[in-house]
């Protein structure tokens, strides 16, 4: 049976699975609830001073069948008195001792920094987290995503912050800015003990087509939230990754945060250099039952491939993660349909001759595609719009024997150089006459 418990920058858990800041973890009562249907951590909704929330809070991106592809919040921190929420987490604490309960935290000033740190101490906090990153409402007043866009005010604080706790801190970072490892690196200088992302992504979810103001609309009137959910997983897992290989942050444990619903994310994630997850939107539209399909799913992972905790394969992707300039130029896929599969509905055929290199063709009298191996590139877009799994699959070409790389030949002067250069990837490559666009045009 593998071992799930971690030890995150000195904070302990039974399992990697947290809950991250936010409604979920918004009182004693529902963090007490998740801990005991199996979440090992969670992050308390942020605390600072108290403040008034509107309604309606929520919008969401709704796909063809899929409720919340993408999540929108203009929630802001705690509305309710610090001294109750104090009291909660000393209460959770005494029912739950092996649990990770880390206090999130967004003040303003040194000294309050200093006391909240205290207080949350006292209460029994196994850690801290720095909200830097909320990208509304709390921006607006210096806080959240505005400290998390400026590395030399986020170093400040951090050292405030590390001046003063006795417990291990954790630098929440914001999505909104161009280079991720800019804050990363700050907070690295400024002494913090770990970091975590992403926060949610400033955005507009909707615009209602009645009242002209964007979701959630509030009285008529609409700002931007707070974007999270499946939608915001690949963000999240590119900026992790950038994170876990620079030099100067990657020995700095990362909590993984973002679109993360089931034990293939959670695995995801921890392959690209997390070693804890924090989850929120999936929680808040399945309850907390989900972490159970996150434990079993885990755990049969790591005993299929023999790993006996999750540090045996913390980060084990970043070595395959690399530029364009370094992928082989000599690779060659080419995609194969399974006739006994196809279903006849075209959608590669479609997507092909409207949207990629004119590869496939369906003979009269047949509905089922075939490729035209001469003209395939390999993208995969046929494979990826089939409906059938494993109808439509890429097919290995090259022998494997030959490796060029653009870099290796920018360095051996073999690029194209000019506009109609014959170094040309596509030059030679079918495509249809111009007059072709219109033959099947009703006269």
């Amino acid at each position: 049976m593998p071992d799930l418990s971690i030890n995150f920058a000195g904070i302990k858990s039974p399992n990697p699975f947290w809950l991250a800041s936010a409604p979920p973890t918004n009182s004693g009562y529902q963090v007490m609830k998740a801990f005991d249907a199996g979440w090992g951590g969670a992050v308390w909704k942020t605390l600072g001073i108290p403040v008034i929330n509107v309604s309606s809070r929520y919008g969401a991106i709704n796909y063809r069948d899929t409720r919340i592809a993408g999540f929108n919040n203009i929630e802001l921190i705690t509305d309710r008195p610090l001294a109750d929420n104090l009291k909660e987490i000393e209460e959770v604490k005494k029912y739950f001792p092996d649990h990770a309960v880390i206090a999130s935290l967004m003040v303003e000033t040194r000294e309050q920094w200093i006391q909240i740190i205290k207080d949350v101490e006292n209460a029994g906090a196994d850690g801290i987290e720095l909200n830097f990153g909320c990208p509304h409402g709390m921006c607006e007043r210096g806080m959240g995503s505005a400290v998390g866009q400026e590395p030399s005010v986020l170093k400040t604080i951090v050292e405030w912050v590390m001046d003063a706790a006795n417990i291990p801190v954790i630098t929440k970072l914001t999505p909104n800015i161009s280079d991720i490892t800019d804050p990363g690196l700050a907070a690295v200088q400024g002494g913090t003990d770990a970091i975590s992302l992403i926060n949610t992504i400033k955005s507009i979810v909707g615009i209602d087509l009645d009242s002209y103001a964007p979701y959630p609309v509030v009285d008529g009137k609409g700002t931007n939230g707070g974007y999270c959910g499946p939608a915001v997983k690949p963000i999240a897992m590119h900026m992790l990754r950038e994170l876990a290989q620079h030099q100067k942050i990657k020995d700095t444990p990362i909590s993984g945060i973002g679109g993360i619903e089931n034990w293939r994310d959670v695995v995801e994630f921890i392959l690209l250099g997390a070693s804890s997850v924090q989850v929120c939107t999936a929680a808040m539209h399945y309850g907390f039952g989900i972490v159970r399909e996150m434990e079993t799913g885990l755990i049969k992972f790591m005993n299929d491939k023999g790993y006996d905790t999750i540090y045996d394969f913390v980060g084990k992707a970043l070595p395959n993660v690399t530029e364009w300039k370094h992928l082989n130029l000599k690779h060659k896929v080419v995609a194969e349909i399974n006739a006994d599969k196809c279903i006849g509905c075209q959608l590669c055929y479609i997507a092909c001759d409207d949207g990629a290199h004119q590869a496939i063709r369906i003979t009269e009298g047949t509905r089922v595609p075939e490729i035209i191996d001469e003209n395939c590139v390999g993208c995969n877009l046929c494979s990826l719009v089939c409906p059938v799994e494993e109808c439509i699959t890429m097919d290995k070409r090259d022998d494997g024997k030959q490796h060029v790389t653009w870099a290796e030949r920018t360095d051996a002067g073999t690029i194209p150089t000019t506009f109609n250069d014959d170094l040309a990837g596509g030059k030679g490559h079918f495509v249809p006459s111009v007059k072709d666009a219109l033959k099947h045009r009703k006269s």
